[in-house]
């Protein structure tokens, strides 16, 4: 049994992870349960986002699935005999059968209460690798509702020409967790460090925004998003499809982006009310909504690398490598600031904008390995590389223009 955390792009991974885990254990999984008590509190089971019978007879050959215990184990976890516990995270295949193994043996039934990040991103057999693939882009299917609403907001967009998904991690929660309050008046800085103390399992409290920002570490301000989209000849004419939460400061923040870019969108604006009546208060299942457009979208550019940013450019790889702009922010709030103050015009900021990114488009490239340092190297499941197309002649090809 497992249990995961986090938002639906962190819980997405780990049950790519946990069906690993249980094909090499030769176990079985139950429908795994997902995370209620975060900071969204989002009600949403499993089958309420996911195809759940898809799940269950897609993976058929590899894992045995089942919705709920056999009524003889629900017995035992009933009177409490289950053992529960929350794996080492980055852990090689070896772990789970050295360490875990033995103890579904003895109990029968094993809980594993926390999921995220739990198996390494490296060094594990290509069966496995390939088998987080298979499920992360085949077995989790999202629910025909959800399907079908994103095909309608697509179907949508495609009408008025290309569109770029900005995924505009400018939400509250975001800048309180982080401590970033580029461009925030005294009161909002107030405001978001308030809410930091309020959730005690945050626990970075006395932060300096200002080293952080520099150091590439907070996401973008919309303003600073406006300028280095035009820096990268982005047409003011595209659509801008807004996959965010409520973007904090409101149309204040907004106000530079809409300028330069009129056509700016999100759901909210394209659907009905009645359309979303359904999803509201289940922040899963609108995320899922924005998960298939951003698939879908011409370009896709997170202004923070979270959870969704990694999965969708991992995606997005995995469907013949489709553009994504990742974002330098180290480089680019130093650019900024430099353009802000006069010390760089605006042919030349955004020549070095250019040039920065030139090889940051979602290419095919090596996934970096740091040995003892699991959270510095790259995601696996932004970079899948065992499960992408043959892209030698690529990679070599931008090697050597590097």
């Amino acid at each position: 049994m497992v249990s995961c955390n986090g938002g639906l792009n962190q819980m997405r991974a780990a049950i790519c992870d946990m069906v690993a885990i249980a094909r090499y254990l030769n176990v079985t999984l139950i429908v795994p349960e997902l995370d209620k008590t975060s900071f969204w509190a989002d009600p949403s089971e499993f089958q309420d986002i996911f195809d759940v019978d898809h799940f269950i007879t897609s993976l058929r050959d590899e894992v045995r699935v089942l919705k709920e215990l056999p009524p003889r184990l629900k017995k035992r976890v009933e009177l409490g005999r289950v053992y529960s516990m929350p794996p080492i995270s980055w852990s090689d295949i070896s772990y789970y059968h050295d360490q875990i193994l033995p103890l579904i043996r003895k109990y029968k039934v094993v809980h594993l209460n926390r999921t995220d990040a739990r198996l390494a991103n490296n060094g594990q057999p290509l069966m496995l690798q390939k088998l987080r693939c298979r499920v992360n882009f085949s077995a989790l299917r999202f629910t025909s509702q959800i399907e079908e609403l994103g095909r309608r907001v697509i179907k949508l967009l495609r009408q008025n020409g290309p569109f770029l998904v900005l995924h505009l991690r400018y939400e509250m929660d975001m800048l309180a967790f982080s401590g970033c309050t580029q461009g925030c008046n005294n009161e909002e800085v107030e405001e978001l460090t308030r809410m930091r103390y309020a959730y005690p399992w945050w626990k970075e409290k006395i932060i300096n925004s200002e080293l952080k920002r520099k150091d590439g570490l907070c996401p973008l301000t919309p303003e600073e998003t406006a300028l280095t989209l035009s820096a990268l000849d982005i047409d003011p004419n595209f659509q801008i499809y807004i996959a965010a939460g409520e973007i904090y400061g409101g149309e204040r923040r907004m106000a530079s982006l809409a300028r330069a870019y009129p056509k700016l969108v999100r759901k909210e604006t394209l659907l009905e009310p009645s359309d979303l009546r359904f999803f509201q208060n289940h922040s899963s299942q609108m995320a899922a909504l924005d998960y298939l457009v951003s698939l879908e979208s011409d370009i896709f550019v997170p202004t923070f690398d979270g959870n969704m940013a990694k999965v969708v450019e991992g995606h997005r790889r995995f469907l013949a490598f489709k553009k994504t702009i990742l974002l330098d922010r180290g480089m680019l709030v130093n650019l900024i600031d430099q353009y802000n103050m006069g010390t760089l015009s605006w042919d030349e900021f955004s020549s070095a904008v250019k040039e920065t990114h030139a090889y940051r488009m979602g290419n095919p490239t090596k996934r970096s390995v740091i040995p003892d340092r699991p959270k510095e190297e790259d995601y696996f499941y932004a970079n899948p590389e065992e499960c992408l197309p043959p892209s030698d002649e690529s990679f070599s090809s931008m090697e050597a223009l590097r």
